[in-house]
């Protein structure tokens, strides 16, 4: 369902597809992430996408002015995988604040796997 916003000039509907992108280019400008990973794990391994697909790593829900969002990434070897997800989280809330106006209240990280041998991506 978008998210509708009234003003004197119009109406501005924000759909659930743009907030989820805003948060998959947010998330993949983070240090360690090598990708956003599909939702779906066909036969226990995670389907890297591609920069075109990167809202399909992310699942929003928008609840009047309630936004959560699920990120599925893929993390290169070597980083400590806790720090990285603080710092997507932090840089999701940022990103979508700025672009939308919406608060995310919630925002929950999903490590989908982990890349070995083209190191963390900066």
């Amino acid at each position: 369902m978008p998210r509708e916003i009234t003003t004197e000039y119009g109406t501005v509907s924000i759909s659930e597809d743009a907030i989820a992108t805003i948060a998959g280019v947010a998330a993949t400008e983070c240090y360690g992430i090598v990708g956003m990973a599909s939702r779906k794990i066909k036969d226990g391994l995670a389907e890297l996408l591609g920069r075109e697909n990167l809202s399909r790593g992310v699942a929003v829900s928008v609840d009047g002015d309630r936004v959560v969002i699920n990120l599925y990434i893929v993390v290169g070897y070597g980083v400590k995988i806790s720090e990285v997800a603080h710092n997507v989280l932090a840089q999701v809330r940022y990103a979508v604040k700025q672009a939308t106006g919406l608060e995310a209240v919630e925002v929950n990280i999903h490590v989908q796997g982990v890349k070995v041998g083209s190191g963390p991506r900066s």
